[in-house]
């Protein structure tokens, strides 16, 4: 998921539902997570039905784990800045260099959810 906040430059999935699973360069202990969609302003429908509503994130052991580690379950408010950042509120020792990003509603878009920028924060292990 690139840095680019252009409307349209986009991860984007079909329907409300997705999950992304992002490999760290390194295992960290996991403080925060940020995440970012285009602001109002700049949509060209003055919307953004697409951007992600409720999400989750997990650490992982491997790519493989069915069921992580839950961090926590978080709401991306549309009417919020469009740079979000979400503490992790489940306390937990372990350290991860596997994050998966578990969207689970977005804000109303019927055919897709876009996904601009997802950061992971947190302390090396």
């Amino acid at each position: 998921v690139q840095p680019d906040m252009y409307p349209g430059n986009c991860w984007a999935f079909k329907g409300s539902q997705g999950y992304l699973v992002v490999r760290l360069s390194m295992k960290i202990y996991p403080t925060a997570f940020t995440l970012e969609h285009i602001p109002k302003t700049l949509s060209p429908t003055g919307n953004i039905t697409s951007a992600p509503r409720n999400f989750s994130v997990y650490g992982l052991d491997d790519e493989y784990q069915e069921e992580g580690k839950l961090l926590g379950e978080y709401v991306y408010d549309q009417d919020g800045e469009p740079l979000q950042m979400f503490p992790v509120m489940e306390k937990n020792e372990d350290a991860f260099q596997i994050v998966e990003l578990r969207i689970f509603s977005n804000w109303g878009h019927a055919e897709y959810t876009c996904l601009y920028r997802f950061r992971v924060h947190g302390k090396p292990a």
